[in-house]
């Protein structure tokens, strides 16, 4: 007796259809759809390799990956910062220290000192105000220069022995040491000029005398310091 004929499992018959009929799908051509045409590949086929690469022909489409798109030329520039960080502190003030040696800063000069400065002694008898940075960038300067400079040395020990870092409080008033008032000699009435990138303290009745003694001497050394600057 010849062996007996098993119908094909639902798996072949659905495998051998797609062999058969390779231009057809859901009655309509393969042509005609707007999908990519895959490799004709048995059910168990497809479950054991992995996908082959898709064919490029006439009717199957080639992907390529797109490059990143390049920015509109029309799209704003991002924005600069406002502030450059430059300091630039002008005008004279004249402010009170109280009994405890604290100072109301200027108002105008509050934003650009910073949360931070630095206090030390100037020339002439007046006390410097810094921001930090500005400290920082001038006495690098000098370190450098004091290596082998004795009059370098001896400056940035003056200067740097006496700085001091002050915070402002809430209300912008800061601490004078008393170390530094007696250098400058402050009293009660005071002034504060700025100086472009420091501001100083002055005691006023010595600020006074400075600008008449040198009055005329401002005017008579214009010529020598600013040589270049067209007034």
């Amino acid at each position: 007796m010849p062996p007996a004929q098993f119908p094909a499992s639902y798996a072949q018959q659905q495998s051998q259809q797609y062999v058969a009929m390779p231009q057809t799908m859901a009655g309509q051509p393969l042509i005609q759809q707007p999908q990519a045409v895959y490799p004709q590949q048995s059910l168990g086929t497809m479950q054991t390799q992995p996908q082959a690469a898709l064919p490029q022909s006439a009717t199957s489409p080639v992907f390529v990956s797109a490059p990143a798109p390049a920015l509109n030329s029309a799209s704003p520039a991002a924005p600069m910062p406002a502030d450059s960080g430059e300091v630039m502190l002008l005008g004279t003030y004249t402010p009170k220290i109280d009994a405890k040696g604290r100072m109301a800063l200027p108002a105008k000069f509050r934003t650009q000192l910073g949360p931070g400065l630095i206090m030390a002694r100037g020339q002439e008898r007046c006390v410097y105000l810094f921001p930090q940075a500005e400290f920082r960038r001038v006495a690098m300067q000098i370190q450098h220069t004091s290596l082998g400079n004795k009059a370098a040395r001896e400056y940035l020990r003056v200067l740097l022995s006496g700085a001091v870092d002050q915070t402002p409080d809430k209300q912008g008033r800061v601490l004078v040491p008393q170390m530094l008032r007696d250098y400058a000699k402050l009293g009660g009435d005071i002034v504060v000029i700025g100086v472009g990138t420091r501001a100083e303290i002055w005691d006023k009745k010595a600020w006074e005398q400075y600008l008449a003694d040198n009055e005329q001497g401002y005017s008579d050394i214009a010529d020598d310091v600013l040589p270049s600057v067209e007034w």
